[in-house]
């Protein structure tokens, strides 16, 4: 598949089909959305808010969660708000996440079958591996949760709007959550 790819790309950038893409690096909203990196929202998630080529930086992740105070996504966050000026940020899970009932408990039997020593995964274990893959049960409180964990980190500035939504996977329907 990536050779594929690879093939499409030069055939892509020999055509020029970039150029209907060409944007700088700033956020022409002063937005950032933090989302799940789920294939059905690839396309549908910008085209239900609205979305184009260089409106809002998109972090995606397995479940559009904030896990730590020193996760990629607050450091992505981090980022956009000092260095490119985003000054609201969307949390937008969606129905049907795969993330929702996640456990490390699940994948501990296909990373066994796939090679993974056991030795190798009672040392992660003793660092945190259940709560690290856990995902999360109730996609409302998730929401909740992960607008909490921005609005309060310490190094989050208190002039940036965070809102939570859960986006309908199909329809793409926006529901706020408060």
């Amino acid at each position: 598949m990536i050779d594929k790819i690879l093939l499409f790309n030069k055939r892509f950038v020999e055509q020029k089909g970039f150029e209907p893409y060409v944007t700088d690096k700033y956020p022409a909203m002063k937005l950032a959305v933090l989302t799940c990196m789920d294939t059905r929202l690839t396309e549908l998630l910008p085209k239900a808010l609205g979305l184009k080529n260089g409106d809002a930086k998109i972090i995606k992740n397995a479940g559009g969660l904030v896990l730590s105070q020193t996760d990629s996504a607050i450091r992505s966050l981090l980022v956009a708000i000092y260095e490119l000026g985003v000054q609201q940020v969307m949390v937008v899970h969606h129905s049907g996440c795969g993330a929702c009932h996640m456990s490390y408990k699940e994948f501990r039997p296909h990373m066994t079958e796939r090679g993974i020593a056991a030795d190798t995964l009672t040392q992660w274990e003793r660092r945190g591996i259940t709560e690290w893959l856990e995902g999360f049960h109730d996609t409302e409180a998730s929401v909740r949760k992960t607008v909490a964990s921005i609005v309060n980190h310490p190094l989050m500035p208190k002039d940036v709007t965070v809102r939570g939504f859960i986006i309908d996977s199909v329809t793409g329907q926006l529901t706020e959550i408060k």
